[in-house]
C-alpha cells in the first residue's frame, strides 16, 4: 500500500473508531421491546388475535335476539269497469288506492339443539388458538431477530480482532524498514510486510461493510430507519444454568407452543362433532311484532271509499324440527368424527417430532458448548504461541513469514471463538423455543 493511501486509510479508520466508540448501545432488551411493538409479523399476528376476540364475543354468539324494523308503502292507479247483472255498466277511471305499513319485529331462538352453545365454546377455543399462534409468531420473530443481533455482535468483535491484526502488521512494516535501513534485512522483507498490511486492510474494510449490511437487516426486522447504522450491540453472552435448563426440558411437553396448538385444535374438532349432532334436535323460537297498517281504497259500484288503520302487537312461538334432511346431518357428524381422528393423528405425529427436535437441539447445544470450550483453549494456545513468536521475531530468530503464520493462526482462533460463542447461544435459544421458555428467560 502506498504511504499516502495508508495514511488516509488509517485516518478514516480512526475516525470510524472514534464514532463507533460514541455510538449508543442497542441492548437485547431494547431490541426485543422494539420488535414487540414494531415488527410487521408480530403486529399482523396481534391483529389476528383481535379478530378472534371479536368473533368469540357475545355479539357473535347467537344468544342475543334479532330486532328488525320494516316499513313500506304501495300506490295503485287503475281503471275499473263493473257490469251488474240487472243494471248498466259502471266505468271508473283513475282510481287511486294506497297502502302504508310499519312494524318492529323481534326474533329470538330459545333452543337450537345446543348448536349455539357448542359453537360459542368453539369460538372461545379458537380465540385461545389465535393467541398461541401469535405467541409462535413472536417466538419465531425473536429467534430471527436475535440471530441477526448476535451476527452484528460477532462481526463487531471480529472488527476488533482485525483492527489489532492490522496494527501488528503496521508495526511490522515499520520494523522491517528500520531493519532494511541498517542492513539487517533485504527489500523483500519490507515488501512482504506491506503486502500483509494491504491484505489486513482489505479484510477490515470488507468486515466493516458486512457489519453495515447486517445492521440494515436488523433495522428491517425492528422496523427502524434503514440508514440508522450508528449503534452498537451488547456482545455479552450468558448461558442458562444446567439445572434450570433440565427443569425446562422436563416440562417441554406442556409448554411447547406447537403441542398446545394441537391440543386446542383437537378440542375445537370435538366441539364440531357436537355442533353437527345438534341438527338432530328441534329449534324453538320466539317472535313478536308491533305493527301499523293503513289501507285507503276507492269507492266501487256497491261500496263507498274507505280508509282502514290497524295498530297492535302480535307474538308467537315456533318449532322447527328437521325430522329427515336427506341425511346431511348424518354426513356432517361422520365427517366431523373423521376430522377429529385426523387431529388425533396429527397430534401424535407432532409429539414425536417435538421429542426428536428437542433431542436434536439438546445434542447440538451440548456440542456447541464443547466446541466453545475447545476454541477458548485454542485461543489461549495460539496467543501463547504468538507472544513467543513475537519475542523470537524481535530477536531475529524466526523469519517474518513464520511470525505472520503465528499471527494468522491467532486471528483464525479468535474469530473461530467468536463464531463458536454465538453459535452456542443461538443453539440455546432454539432449545428454549422448543421447551416453550423463550419468552420467559433473559436473553
Amino acid at each position: 500500500m502506498p504511504k499516502n493511501n495508508r495514511i488516509i486509510f488509517i485516518i478514516a479508520f480512526l475516525c470510524f473508531s472514534a464514532g463507533w466508540a460514541q455510538a449508543p448501545v442497542l441492548t437485547k432488551e431494547e431490541a426485543i421491546a422494539q420488535a414487540l411493538e414494531e415488527n410487521f409479523g408480530i403486529r399482523i399476528a396481534r391483529n389476528n388475535v383481535d379478530i378472534a376476540e371479536n368473533n368469540q364475543s357475545i355479539l357473535n354468539s347467537g344468544y342475543l335476539p334479532a330486532l328488525t324494523g320494516r316499513a313500506g308503502t304501495n300506490y295503485a292507479l287503475n281503471d275499473r269497469l263493473t257490469k251488474p247483472e240487472n243494471d248498466d255498466p259502471l266505468e271508473q277511471n283513475n282510481i287511486e288506492s294506497n297502502q302504508y305499513n310499519a312494524s318492529i319485529n323481534l326474533d329470538y331462538t330459545l333452543f337450537d339443539g345446543l348448536g349455539r352453545f357448542y359453537n360459542y365454546k368453539s369460538l372461545k377455543e379458537q380465540y385461545d388458538l389465535s393467541q398461541l399462534e401469535a405467541r409462535q409468531t413472536i417466538e419465531n420473530s425473536i429467534l430471527q431477530i436475535m440471530s441477526v443481533y448476535y451476527e452484528v455482535a460477532r462481526l463487531t468483535e471480529n472488527m476488533d480482532v482485525l483492527q489489532e491484526t492490522l496494527e501488528i502488521s503496521q508495526n511490522r512494516v515499520t520494523r522491517a524498514k528500520y531493519q532494511f535501513q541498517y542492513g539487517q534485512a533485504n527489500k523483500l522483507v519490507v515488501l512482504n510486510a506491506r503486502v500483509d498490511v494491504n491484505n489486513d486492510s482489505i479484510a477490515l474494510i470488507e468486515m466493516q461493510q458486512r457489519l453495515k449490511n447486517t445492521k440494515r437487516d436488523l433495522n428491517v426486522l425492528l422496523n427502524r430507519e434503514i440508514t440508522a447504522n450508528e449503534f452498537r450491540v451488547d456482545t455479552t453472552v450468558n448461558f442458562i444454568p444446567a439445572l434450570e435448563l433440565e427443569n425446562f426440558l422436563s416440562r417441554a411437553d406442556v409448554n411447547n407452543v406447537s403441542l398446545l396448538q394441537a391440543e386446542k385444535s383437537l378440542t375445537i374438532s370435538e366441539y364440531e362433532i357436537k355442533i353437527s349432532k345438534s341438527g338432530y334436535l328441534p329449534a324453538i323460537g320466539l317472535n313478536g311484532s308491533h305493527g301499523w297498517n293503513r289501507n285507503r281504497s276507492a269507492a266501487t259500484a256497491f261500496f263507498p271509499g274507505s280508509t282502514t288503520t290497524t295498530n297492535g302487537l302480535s307474538a308467537g312461538v315456533s318449532l322447527v324440527w328437521d325430522i329427515f334432511n336427506s341425511g346431511r346431518t348424518s354426513v356432517e357428524i361422520q365427517n366431523s368424527k373423521i376430522r377429529y381422528q385426523n387431529q388425533e393423528l396429527l397430534k401424535e405425529q407432532l409429539e414425536l417430532e417435538v421429542k426428536r427436535d428437542i433431542a436434536n437441539a439438546l445434542g447440538n447445544y451440548e456440542n456447541k458448548l464443547y466446541i466453545l470450550k475447545v476454541q477458548k483453549e485454542n485461543v489461549a494456545t495460539n496467543l501463547n504461541n504468538f507472544q513467543r513468536s513475537e519475542e523470537q521475531y524481535k530477536l531475529g530468530r524466526i523469519t517474518s513469514i513464520e511470525f505472520r503464520q503465528a499471527q494468522i493462526n491467532l486471528l483464525d482462533a479468535r474469530t473461530s471463538l467468536n463464531l463458536a460463542k454465538y453459535d452456542a447461544k443461538l443453539a440455546e435459544l432454539q432449545l428454549l423455543q422448543l421447551t416453550g421458555q423463550l419468552l420467559n428467560v433473559e436473553l
